[in-house]
């Protein structure tokens, strides 16, 4: 029997093994193809190593087009979003996790309705009502929606907040807290890996969104990475090497962010998912 179990276990770790092999292949053609030439990127049989490592790509990448203004200005808008998104969205899940006010489940009802819109139903109302505001061509389109609260990261931590005891408020009221005492006090230092969680989502969302700026921005000197590496495209499309080099920068951040965060990311979702 312990063998039998031992043999199953061997399998499935070796699928396990091939599966993110085969999920980290396109990062690792990404990387070897930014370290070559353009030849060598399309020579057939492929090499899997560089001959030599071209790190000089990347320099030449980065200073063709203003990269560092584009990085700023991502930062910029990423930073604002997560700060919104952290603040927004636990208030919100404090408001219907653990409060008592007229109307709470109807609302709640409507906020998780509201996920199952699709961005592009809205997208055309949306833009003329900022357009209407004359706010076209600024960060705020990009901003203020996420200082208003997502449906999905409410929800999440609206289910958390649900499962933390009610007998911590009660203790607190009778030692004369009131709910935002203990929203900051007790809930918040309770509840870190679900604001982490959503922190990395906020994060990644902000950082790697191409339709949102496309959509409101106009002028180059306000661009994104994400459509600092469109042009980038459109301007060097047969310099592969490039292209490859850029678009590794790009999302070295993100890929940073994640490994710092994937403890957290995984016991955020998991108690999250047994809360409630």
């Amino acid at each position: 029997m312990r063998k039998s179990r031992r043999v199953s276990q061997i399998i499935v770790y070796a699928i396990l093994i091939l599966g993110s092999v085969f999920c980290l292949l396109p990062l690792f053609w990404l990387v070897r193809s930014s370290m070559m030439s353009s030849m060598q990127i399309f020579e057939m049989p492929p090499k899997w190593i560089p001959s030599p490592f071209k790190f000089q790509n990347y320099a030449e990448a980065l200073t063709t087009i203003d990269f560092l203004r584009f990085f700023r200005n991502t930062l910029t808008i990423t930073a604002s979003c997560l700060i919104g998104a952290l603040i927004s969205s636990s208030l919100g899940a404090y408001s219907y996790a653990r409060l008592d006010w007229p109307g709470k489940k109807f609302f709640f009802g409507l906020l998780l309705a509201s996920m199952m819109l699709p961005g592009a139903v809205t997208l055309i109302p949306t833009f003329i009502g900022w357009r209407l505001a004359d706010l076209i061509n600024t960060y705020v389109p990009l901003i203020l929606p996420v200082w208003f609260g997502s449906a999905f990261d409410i929800f999440l931590l609206r289910q958390f907040y649900a499962g933390i005891p009610r007998d911590l408020d009660e203790a607190a009221y009778v030692d004369g807290a009131g709910p935002w005492t203990i929203f900051w006090r007790i809930i918040i230092p309770l509840s870190k890996p679900p604001l982490i969680v959503i922190g990395l989502f906020s994060f990644m969302n902000s950082w790697n969104d191409f339709m949102g700026p496309l959509v409101y921005l106009n002028e180059e000197s306000k661009f994104t990475l994400a459509l600092g590496l469109q042009m980038f495209q459109s301007l060097h499309s047969a310099q592969w090497h490039l292209l490859m080099a850029a678009s590794t920068v790009v999302i070295l951040p993100v890929i940073i962010v994640f490994f710092i965060g994937q403890r957290y990311f995984i016991e955020g979702i998991t108690l999250t998912g047994m809360k409630g």
